[in-house]
């Protein structure tokens, strides 16, 4: 017995039976031998990690476009936040925490520069529309690894591309591991958006809807330990109960809406940054119609793209994958005039 077998059977006795147990995996498009030491779920994680595209995730905005302050979060950074309270949440409630881990560091890889601002523009310029979750599956199996994909597994896909829609109940991941990180996502970004807008000067605790806070805490940690306590605990009787779903109970998911409303409307989409939204939207914008006038000057790579499946899905892979400074790089080169010295 090697060593992943060892693994997989300890999955076997410890996890939950409506756990994805790496071992009844739907496994790969394309079949592979198994690694000696690693479950499938483990190398997934693996190949996410060391990829390009999460890399990039460094330099792109989650919700500040080039701040100043060391202390903002990245799409990187978020993506961590993300995966540490989708882990805690699992192991409270007795899933895979290795599938947890691959697909919460995955489910972002498809966002473009400039947070949602980026993605609204690519959204009203493609015939097809854009939206990020379906982009970060196109990455994960047709624009990584020089275009032959990471080969991931049928459950980390699925729950990458099931992780958005809130609102919406009827989307949800095939696995509770991936449900879990639908809700971890959202848990993760209207705290720690609020922190760094309260960081930025922007907001306050005050001005919080005061209702809200009664029910999930009065700082940022303590609303985190409710969400995750509350979804554990929910979760686990829904469990108990034939229910395999994921949820938070009635009160606390009210309260997590409503912030994340309260945000919308004062933050992501309020006054107070619009100037800055509409700058990266024109920046984006024109970066984009430049490189759909001039296919020829992008990399072979995506003019390859361009024959085999549109002038439109070429550029678009090209635009989805830049960080903010490097589509301000391609800005500045394009269309801000050089000093030439005669």
């Amino acid at each position: 017995m090697n060593i992943r077998e060892k693994i997989e059977n300890y999955e076997s006795r410890i996890l939950l039976p409506s756990s994805a147990l790496s071992i009844k995996s739907k496994g790969r498009k394309i079949a592979e031998e198994r690694d000696e030491i690693r479950t499938c779920y483990m190398v997934d994680r693996d190949r996410i990690l060391h990829s390009k595209s999460f890399r990039r995730l460094k330099h792109k905005t989650q919700v500040f476009i080039k701040t100043s302050g060391d202390h903002y979060r990245t799409r990187l950074t978020h993506t961590l936040e993300v995966a540490q309270i989708a882990r805690t949440i699992g192991r409270g409630i007795g899933l895979n925490e290795d599938l947890i881990e691959a697909i919460a560091l995955g489910h972002d890889i498809g966002h473009v520069a400039f947070s949602h601002n980026g993605e609204e523009v690519l959204n009203n310029l493609l015939p097809g529309g854009f939206k990020h979750n379906q982009n970060s599956v196109r990455i994960l199996t047709k624009i990584e690894n020089s275009g032959l994909g990471l080969n991931l597994t049928y459950e980390v896909l699925d729950g990458i591309l099931h992780h958005s829609g809130f609102s919406d109940k009827s989307i949800k991941a095939c696995t509770l591991e991936g449900q879990v990180v639908k809700f971890s996502d959202k848990i993760a970004y209207v705290n720690h958006d609020i922190d760094d807008s309260i960081r930025a000067g922007l907001l306050s605790e005050e001005k919080l809807p005061k209702e809200f806070v009664k029910i999930l805490g009065k700082s940022h940690s303590d609303r985190i330990d409710t969400l995750i306590r509350d979804c554990i605990y929910t979760t686990s009787n829904n469990i108990r109960n034939k229910n395999n779903s994921v949820s938070l109970s009635v009160n606390v998911e009210i309260a997590l809406s409503g912030l994340r409303t309260f945000m919308f409307d004062n933050i992501y989409k309020g006054k107070i940054l619009k100037a800055e939204r509409d700058k990266a939207k024109f920046v984006l914008e024109q970066v984009f119609l430049f490189f759909l006038k001039n296919p020829n000057k992008m990399p072979e790579f995506y003019g390859n793209m361009v024959k085999e499946e549109g002038l439109y899905q070429g550029v678009a892979d090209y635009i989805s994958g830049m960080s903010d400074d490097y589509c301000l790089h391609i800005f500045n080169e394009k269309y801000v005039p050089k000093y030439v010295i005669f």
